[in-house]
């Protein structure tokens, strides 16, 4: 199923998932009885835009596992590879698998099949000649850097058109919004 964006149909609800005719959060689930009805419309607008920015990110991110051929997961584990690379680091299956949050058993098949497609190699860890690294191929970084690399990059402008107060404002309110949605707030994500 494409999303409204990579159709080119705007779906009315979709553009406004937090507000409508009584533009209201749940009262059972947010207490907004000290805010104004502008403040409440505000809240509603900056909700919208996560929204929207989710959903951008989500219609850029299944157009490159297109693009690639690959699977949400492969993905993830070629971009850790690619931060890595970036930063000098080696990555081990360990730190793999901690990162996937994946048995080493399931790593492994990871790797292996990267491997057999041409996305990763192994080579001796260069300090510990008993573990492998794992590094992803230049072919691939390369091809990862030209889709969605090169799409993603463009955020860095959204926040170079910011003042230096404006930056802090978002930073605070993302690591806030962080901290809001951490499962540690959850009990029933421990049951699961």
């Amino acid at each position: 199923m494409e999303s409204s964006e990579a159709t080119g149909v705007h779906d009315p609800i979709t553009e406004n998932m937090y507000t409508g005719p009584e533009q209201d959060f749940p009262g059972d689930l947010v207490d907004a009885s000290d805010l104004s009805r502008d403040d409440i419309d505000e809240i509603a607008q900056v909700m919208n835009a996560l929204a929207r920015l989710r959903e951008a990110e989500r219609t850029l991110a299944v157009a490159s596992r297109r693009f690639m051929d690959l699977s949400e997961q492969d993905m993830r584990a070629l971009h850790y590879l690619i931060a890595a690379q970036r930063q000098n680091a080696v990555v081990t299956p360990g730190m793999l698998s901690r990162h996937m949050t994946m048995s080493a058993a399931s790593v492994t098949k990871l790797i292996n099949r990267l491997e057999r497609d041409g996305h990763v190699r192994r080579k001796l860890h260069p300090s510990d000649r008993r573990a492998f690294a794992i590094e992803v191929t230049a072919q691939t970084a390369r091809s990862a850097r030209e889709t969605v690399g090169r799409a993603q990059s463009r955020r860095f402008y959204a926040a170079a058109r910011l003042s230096s107060p404006e930056r802090a404002a978002v930073i605070r309110f993302l690591n806030e919004m962080t901290a809001e949605l951490s499962l540690s707030n959850s009990v029933w994500a421990e049951q699961g």
